[in-house]
């Protein structure tokens, strides 16, 4: 019988042990379960803090499906730009935009739209009709409106646009001799038909 109350000890202190690990491995497993979830989450504010930090703020304006202010990644390319903007339109004249051109931020990104043969042949047969309208502002006009100008295609009025937005406003006319495609004989042509 001396033997039955050791092993019952042995039992007990047995239970014991066994009660305390569990206890241990209980508490340490619930507090290692909740790791993983808090510690990506932390892990992942800082990241998205960064991201924040190099996007880029674009505003796209033209031949879209809806213009506005977009943030894109740095490293975007215009083509990403236009296609968060909803895609161009089916008027939009995309062999005047380098798609493939990175984007800066703050630029603005125009998609012009294609001239209809309508307005072409009534601005040029009818070159009176922009006269009476009054001088195109630089400051304030449109692509299109730029693009009416005589001697100025899309190409020179997308020139004149991406200069406004470099330099800023226009001061006077004779500033447009620094875009090229606008040497002395065009600006003379253009003098009275602009404005600043």
């Amino acid at each position: 019988m001396p033997g039955l109350p050791v092993s019952r000890r042995q039992a007990i202190a047995l239970a014991a042990v066994l009660l305390l690990v569990l206890v241990l491995v209980g508490r340490r497993l619930g507090g290692a379960g909740g790791a993983p979830h808090v510690e990506p989450l932390r892990a992942a504010a800082p990241t998205a803090e960064r991201a924040d930090s190099r996007a880029l703020v674009v505003h796209v304006v033209g031949a879209v499906r809806r213009p506005g202010l977009y943030r894109l990644p740095d490293g975007s390319r215009i083509d990403d730009a236009v296609q968060r903007a909803g895609g161009a339109t089916r008027r939009a004249d995309l062999a005047l935009v380098n798609l493939a051109a990175p984007l800066a931020d703050g630029l603005q990104v125009v998609v012009p739209r294609r001239a209809s043969a309508g307005t072409g042949q009534a601005s040029a047969a009818g070159g009176g009709a922009t006269a009476t309208a009054g001088p195109v502002h630089l400051n304030t006009a449109t692509l299109e409106q730029l693009d009416t100008l005589p001697g100025v295609g899309p190409v020179t009025a997308q020139k004149i646009l991406d200069y406004r937005q470099e330099h800023g406003a226009f001061a006077t006319v004779d500033e447009l001799d620094a875009i090229p495609g606008i040497g002395p004989a065009r600006l003379e042509q253009l003098r009275d038909a602009v404005a600043p």
